[in-house]
Formats: structure tokens, C-alpha cells, sequence
């Protein structure tokens, strides 16, 4: 049945568009983690109950589980908390600030993305114009990502470090070793995607390879790069917090993940997590704003 948006209720807005469905999920998962809570922490409580010979019902036990102060799995409700008193109730310039922690790991992914694409892009430009490194360089790209992140980033945070380079570099360089990946496969695809009607053609009008690359080649490759770069950029993300791991970072997420891993601050742990799921999604926004632009710009309908 079509639905004409002008004549539809509130109601019919909802139930045929996707603010219904993704509320439903929503509401779904919340109650999902609501009950995981007080499955997760139940032991702990009742074992303490036991101990001190504390009586309890299921209704002290549901409110204790949401309450905990160390829990296992902390209720949504205390992770909203934790984020309104680390996000919006401290100084941004406080190290205490979640503010503060997300710019950090945020400057060394931004860092490492400009360096994964542009290394990313002048691979997948070698690659589809010399053959030579399409045979030999294509390969190890590919098995570079079969190496664990997690192995590697130590090596680069002690050589770097053994070099005198310490901070944001060797963040930004994990990021741009996970990142460069996706843009490298993106971009030859990308630059390869011109048929082969549409390469005779320049052909027939005498185009060099420098003409072909510049008005085929690459217009064609704008829609799989940002395709790609929406991917590699949050990569990106994660290759920044992997990078604060093996440091002992005092400043970024990665440094709230361990010190609230330390002291056993799970709630700490989460609402860092759910932080960086929220930059990780603006970061990505970003990317899609500005791929409207430029294709705009270049005539795509967006």
C-alpha cells in the first residue's frame, strides 16, 4: 500500500518508516542487556548475601544488580551516568574527561587515516599501471593483513621508541598499516572499473596514459574510494586504540580500557567503549558529508 507522506498520521510515519523498527530493536537490546545484567552479576551478589547472611528476594536482588559498583555486566543506566559525569559534568582539558581521551586517540586516527590513503592510493596507482608490482606487490599487501594487529604494534611502539619517536606517531602508524588496506583494494578496483568500450574510445582520440588517468580513470574511482575510505577510517579508529595498549598510555580510550582494566572499573570500561563506537559512527558521518559534496560536485545523484 503506498503511503502518501502528506496525508499519513504520526503514527503511519513511524510504522512505515524506520524510526519504528530501529526503536523496536532498540528497546529490544535494552531489554536484552537489562536482564544479562542481573544474570551476569547474580552469583556475585548472592554469594555476598551468603556471606553475610544478608536475606534478599528477586526484587532486592534485580535493583542490587543494576547497582553494583563493580560489576561484570553494568546496567545502562550506570553507563549513561558515567558518560553524562566524564563527558558533559568535567572540563574538556581534564584527564578525567572523556572529551579529553577521545580528542587524543581521535588526532592519531585522523593521523594515521591522511597516511593509509595516501599510501593506500599511490599502491593501487602502481599497481594498475605497472605490472610488475600488480604481480609481486599484490600479494604481500593481501598477506599483510593475515598478521595480527595485536603482534605486531608492540614491535612498532619499541622500535619507534628505541628511535627517540614516541606520542602520536607510532599511533597513527598502526592506524595507517590497518587502514591503507581497504583503500589499496578499493582504488585498484576502482581504477580498473572503466570498460573496455570506454578505454577504446580514449584511445581512438589519441589520449595518453596521463589523460586516460585523469579523466577516466580516476572519476571512476571516486565512488569506490569513498566506499573504502567510510571502511578504512574506522579501522582507523581501532588501529589508534590498539596503539595506546602496548604503552601504557596515560591519555586516549585505549588508556581508559586499562586503567579501568587495572582497577576493575567496568563501568569505566563501557562507557569508554561506547565513546569510541560514537566517534567511530561521526567519523564515518564525516566521510559520508563530504563524499555527497564532492559527488555533487562532480554530477553523481546522491
Amino acid at each position: 500500500m503506498a503511503l502518501n507522506p502528506a496525508g499519513a498520521t504520526v503514527w503511519q510515519r513511524l510504522y512505515y518508516g524506520k524510526t519504528l523498527p530501529v526503536l523496536t530493536v532498540l528497546l529490544s537490546l535494552l531489554v536484552i542487556w537489562y536482564a544479562g545484567a542481573v544474570y551476569l552479576n547474580k552469583d556475585t551478589l548472592i554469594s555476598n548475601y551468603e556471606r553475610n547472611e544478608i536475606s534478599w528476594d528477586a526484587e532486592k536482588l534485580v535493583s542490587d544488580a543494576w547497582a553494583m559498583e563493580r560489576p561484570i555486566l553494568p546496567a545502562p543506566h550506570q553507563i549513561a551516568t558515567e558518560i553524562n559525569k566524564t563527558v558533559f559534568q568535567k572540563k574538556i582539558t581534564s584527564k578525567r574527561s572523556l572529551v579529553y581521551h577521545a580528542w587524543v586517540t581521535t588526532s592519531a586516527t585522523l593521523l594515521g587515516f591522511g597516511l593509509g590513503s595516501v599510501l593506500g592510493i599511490l599502491l593501487a596507482v602502481g599497481i594498475v599501471h605497472v605490472q610488475t608490482l600488480d604481480r609481486s606487490l599484490m600479494p604481500w599487501v593481501i598477506a599483510s593483513q593475515t598478521i595480527p594487529i595485536l603482534a605486531i604494534a608492540p614491535m612498532i611502539i619499541v622500535v619507534l621508541g628505541n628511535l627517540g619517536i614516541t606520542g602520536t606517531i607510532p599511533k597513527s602508524i598502526i592506524s595507517m598499516y590497518l587502514c591503507f588496506f581497504p583503500i589499496t583494494i578499493g582504488m585498484v578496483k576502482g581504477l580498473r572499473s572503466p570498460d573496455v568500450l570506454q578505454m577504446d574510445l580514449m584511445r581512438t582520440y589519441s589520449a595518453s596514459t596521463a589523460q586516460i588517468f585523469w579523466k577516466l580513470r580516476v572519476p571512476a574511482s571516486v565512488p569506490f574510494l569513498f566506499t573504502s575510505l567510510k571502511v578504512a577510517v574506522a579501522i582507523s579508529l581501532v588501529g589508534a586504540i590498539v596503539g595506546e595498549l602496548p604503552t601504557g598510555a596515560v591519555s586516549g580510550i585505549g588508556a581508559r580500557l586499562l586503567s579501568g582494566s587495572y582497577y576493575g572499573q567496568t563501568i569505566q570500561i563501557w562507557s569508554a567503549l561506547i565513546v569510541a563506537s560514537v566517534l567511530g559512527m561521526l567519523l564515518v558521518y564525516l566521510v559520508s558529508v563530504i563524499e555527497k559534496i564532492v559527488m555533487g560536485k562532480m554530477g553523481y545523484r546522491t
